[in-house]
């Protein structure tokens, strides 16, 4: 079975699910086996907030652990056998793409042993037998290739949890000089926000709520409250912005497209008066995920055909 994975800072994502990259270990059975996995004498409620920003995502197992809990997620919605073999499909961003490849290729794939575990109590024997890596972003054209047919150049904005990773393409091709990577993420402008309505109004709120008012949804905050998060996410948009042309790219003249988590809330606050060229927005958050495993599944077709 061919799994895709996207390891974001701020969420995990797979083909059919997307979760916060939070873990929390309990020593014993907590209140609910929900999101719960067990693995190594120890209970791991995963998905629960996020977790402190780490630089290297290897310095710790939680990645591997929410790795084990997207395998059991979507092998449980397609309905598969607990016991199998998997081909992990993940990515990394391309400006550390050559630095961190072998690395995390043997953090995901620890030797290739079968591991067992519990997840919401179902036990499961998983055996990793490959593990391929992508360049993120760039991966997704595979499930949009219509975005490149037309465009000599395109610049690809994926818009994650920490970071904002920049990559033109050129006749489809990445051009490999002008990939940016900008410590820019939603979570910069979710901490803003927190911070601006305490400070203003004396209310903390709490992350899922700065997540639902941008991007646009009801919820039981004043209406004084919710205006001050989304004039939060026009000022992120537009320091954003800033920052993109000020590495290079020309929005005026460039299309962009958008995608990752947090391309709903920058596109929602793109207005014509910002000038720029075109706008298109990938609005699925799963769309890395995606990518990488139609790739793997077009390799393994080539193979079994050459």
């Amino acid at each position: 079975m061919n799994i895709g994975i996207d390891h974001g800072y701020h969420a995990i994502k797979t083909r059919n699910f997307s979760f916060p990259a939070g873990v929390t270990a309990y020593s014993h059975e907590p209140y609910t086996l929900q999101n719960t996995l067990q693995c190594g004498g120890k209970f791991y409620v995963c998905g629960t907030g996020r977790q402190p920003i780490l630089r290297n995502k290897m310095e710790n197992d939680n990645y591997y652990l929410l790795t084990l809990a997207a395998i059991a997620r979507e092998i449980q919605h397609r309905n598969a056998k607990t016991e199998c073999s998997v081909t992990i499909a993940a990515g990394l961003p391309l400006t550390s793409f050559g630095r961190d490849k072998k690395a995390f290729r043997e953090y995901l794939f620890r030797s290739g042993q079968a591991v067992r575990f519990r997840y919401e109590g179902n036990f499961y024997r998983i055996t990793i037998e490959n593990v391929k890596l992508f360049p993120q972003g760039y991966s997704a054209l595979a499930v949009h290739p219509e975005l490149l047919r037309d465009e000599p150049s395109v610049l690809l904005m994926d818009i994650g949890g920490w970071t904002v990773d920049l990559m033109r393409l050129d006749n489809g091709v990445p051009n490999a000089a002008t990939c940016r990577s900008l410590e820019l993420g939603m979570i910069r402008c979710m901490e803003e926000a927190r911070e601006q309505v305490l400070r203003e109004k004396g209310v903390s709120v709490t992350d899922a709520q700065i997540e639902r008012v941008l991007s646009g949804k009801n919820c039981s905050l004043e209406d004084s409250i919710q205006s001050l998060i989304r004039k939060q996410g026009e000022t992120y948009t537009q320091n954003l912005l800033s920052a993109v042309m000020e590495a290079g790219f020309d929005l005026k003249a460039l299309p962009v497209v958008m995608m990752g988590g947090g391309a709903s809330v920058v596109h929602r606050s793109v207005s014509q008066q910002d000038g720029l060229c075109q706008v298109i927005p990938l609005l699925d958050d799963k769309v890395n995920a995606e990518g990488f495993e139609r790739i793997v599944e077009q390799m393994s077709r080539d193979v079994s055909r050459g």
